[in-house]
């Protein structure tokens, strides 16, 4: 399968939150509790800026992907640290989307001079896990029991890269 990464625009919006819905919904794979529409895709798209941006990943055609780096934290010594993000169309999954978003995202992440990027995974997320691993990411540590889901405690993987 062949795969284009490019930047998202607001025309995106409706199928970013039709792919990160389920994940919210279904899944521990966010720790979000509540879907996202179109507008509030809308409006989180035009607040980001080019240190930190948002990328969909299109195969014929069609977005199945999406990833995005993001602030880690908001004290101003964090600034050339960010969190990647990376979510993909349960019918795309194991199909190269995943590593292609993550790709992209690292080689911007460089771009725009940013030292370290950070990955939150839960527990137990074997896929993103081994994605993590995949590019580079190394394992620093896990917060027990952080994440309140489905009427259980979840743990959170932290892994990070340091890119320069």
């Amino acid at each position: 399968m062949s795969v284009l990464v490019r930047d998202a625009t607001p025309a995106d919006a409706a199928v970013i939150a039709d792919i990160y819905n389920p994940y919210v919904t279904e899944s521990t794979a966010t720790f979000d509790t509540h879907p996202v529409d179109t507008a509030d895709r809308i409006e989180w798209l035009a607040a980001r800026d080019a240190r930190h941006p948002v990328v969909v990943a299109e195969s014929d055609g069609k977005v199945v992907g999406w990833g995005s780096l993001s602030p880690w934290g908001t004290r101003p010594a964090w600034h050339r640290t960010a969190e990647v993000s990376t979510y993909v169309a349960p019918d795309h999954r194991g199909g190269g989307v995943g590593l292609a978003l993550m790709e992209a995202l690292l080689q911007r992440a460089r771009e725009v001079g940013h030292h370290v990027v950070i990955a939150q995974i839960v527990g137990g997320n074997d896929s993103s896990l081994a994605l993590a691993e995949r590019t580079g990411f190394e394992h620093v540590g896990v917060l027990r029991e952080v994440g309140d889901k489905f009427g259980r405690f979840h743990d959170l993987v932290l892994v990070q890269q340091i890119l320069s």
